[in-house]
């Protein structure tokens, strides 16, 4: 009569083959899923055009820009002096860059005491100082400088 030990070892060997074989098969029919990464939030949308932008609005904005005091501070297109921060790129140093802040800013200028750079030392004239730009000519003025500021944070 064969041992219990001899008995045994054939069903542990059938157990074993049978679990294993199992773990496999599982694996090989299950597919692998690796974690993903977080996708990366995706950028805010540019803001709306503002509806007073026009563009005949903003065209006038580029002639009374290109003809007025801006240039001195903000120079030509406005990249920027040693004057005056550029209005196409970098951080708004004065607001956000809202149409209505830019219209705000143009009609009431920043006074020296207000300015945040201070390599720019120079204040900024309400209405473009001796241009005395009128409401709609501000308004024009802004739907220009908003158009051509949308790179800035």
């Amino acid at each position: 009569m064969p041992s219990t030990r001899s008995r045994l070892l054939p069903l542990v060997t059938f157990a074993a083959t049978a679990t294993f074989a199992a773990a496999c098969s599982t694996a090989a029919t299950t597919p692998s899923v690796a974690p993903q990464a977080a996708a990366a939030p995706a950028a805010p949308a540019p803001p709306a055009r503002p509806a007073e932008a026009t563009p005949a609005a903003i065209a006038e904005g580029d002639s009374l820009y290109a003809s007025g005091s801006c240039t001195r501070c903000h120079g030509a297109k406005g990249i920027g002096t040693a004057r005056g921060p550029s209005l196409v790129t970098g951080p708004w140093l004065q607001h956000r860059g809202s149409y209505a802040e830019i219209v705000t800013t143009i009609t009431n200028g920043v006074p020296r005491a207000a300015i945040k750079d201070t390599t720019h030392r120079f204040p900024m004239n309400a209405r473009g100082g001796p241009m005395n730009l009128t409401d709609p000519q501000v308004k024009s003025m802004a739907a220009y400088v908003w158009s051509i500021s949308r790179e800035k944070r």
